[in-house]
Formats: C-alpha cells, sequence, structure tokens
C-alpha cells in the first residue's frame, strides 16, 4: 500500500508537454496512461513479436522514479547529466517499497525500458518519444517553440524512435518535419 499510495504522485510531476488542446501540461500520470493505451491500439505497427501486457506494464512504471527524481525535460542538456544518477536512486528507493518478488519485477521493468534492448522495450520506447511529438504537434509545437528547441536537439534525442516500429518512427520524421518547416523548431 506504501508503494501505491506513492506512485498516486505522478499525478503532481508535470512534464513540459502539453495536451493535445495546449491547455495546461499534461502530468506523468495521464502520460503513462496514453502510453499503455497506444501500447494495446498501436501494436500492429510493430514489426517485433512483443509481449502486450509486459510493454503495457513497462510504460504504466517507466516514469514512477520521476516522483522522487524529477523529470527532465527530453530537451535539458543540463538535467540529463545527471539524470541517469537520480533516477537509478528513485529506482531503488521507489520499488524497495514493494515485496522483495515483486521489487525484482517492477524494477526489472524499468530497468528493461532504460536498457533498450528487448523489443518490448524498443516499442516502449518508440511510443514513449512518438507521443510526446503527437501531442505537440496537435498544440502547434507549443512546448518546442517555448523552450527554443533546434532541429539538432531533436535528432539527438529521436535518432531512434523508429526503433521499435519503422513506420511510427518515419511518422515521427514527418511531424517534426513539418514543424521545423513551420518554424515550431529552429532550423539552425
Amino acid at each position: 500500500m506504501d508503494f501505491i499510495l506513492r506512485a498516486d504522485k505522478m499525478k503532481n510531476i508535470t512534464r513540459q508537454t502539453y495536451l493535445a488542446d495546449g491547455s495546461r501540461k499534461e502530468n506523468d500520470a495521464e502520460h503513462s496512461f496514453h502510453l499503455a493505451l497506444m501500447a494495446s491500439i498501436l501494436l500492429e505497427y510493430n514489426e517485433e513479436k512483443v509481449d502486450k501486457a509486459r510493454v503495457m506494464e513497462m510504460v504504466l512504471v517507466h516514469d514512477i522514479v520521476e516522483i522522487e527524481a524529477g523529470d527532465t525535460y527530453a530537451y535539458d542538456p543540463e538535467g540529463n547529466k545527471t539524470k541517469e544518477q537520480r533516477e537509478k536512486k528513485a529506482a531503488e528507493d521507489l520499488f524497495g517499497l514493494l515485496p522483495d518478488d515483486q521489487c525484482r519485477y517492477y524494477k526489472g521493468l524499468w530497468e528493461e525500458f532504460e536498457a533498450k534492448e528487448t523489443a518490448e522495450s524498443h516499442f516502449a520506447n518508440t511510443l514513449d518519444h512518438i507521443q510526446p511529438i503527437l501531442l505537440t504537434d496537435a498544440a502547434d509545437g507549443k512546448s518546442w517553440k517555448e523552450h527554443g528547441v533546434k532541429k539538432s536537439w531533436i535528432g539527438t534525442r529521436n535518432r531512434d524512435t523508429g526503433e521499435g516500429s519503422p513506420e511510427l518512427g518515419k511518422l515521427a520524421v514527418e511531424l517534426l518535419e513539418k514543424n521545423i518547416r513551420n518554424g515550431n523548431i529552429k532550423n539552425e
């Protein structure tokens, strides 16, 4: 119950991505739910055979560490320098609230997501990369404009977006190129 109550704090972690209508920024719980739904609906676009339930569980816990480590904006070079260390410590603390078998299982899911070595983690990471692109595009590039995001930053962050699904990766590239043309992303 301690873990479950602590997980409720995901609702308080504000991300930099706006909702599709641009009215406000989403929180981690909304993001994770959205990814789980996307995992179920978009599974047919994944070329590798994956365990859908495992992908859904993975995306539901992938950002839980942000309860303690905070959300690090994808295009924040300074924050990303310490992200891995902060998140590993948070994973130990948070998953440590669970009984040993559940701790190993859920921490293992989180580590699998981070390692990006399995078919499930490839697909989960593709979803995690494309979801903010979809929302930001729908919100007319609002968060990209606020942060002055540059084309070079996008390329670095999204170079492996299509690894879990080439078709979804192609869509991401099309949306990003559209937003570069529209000036929402700086074409330096």
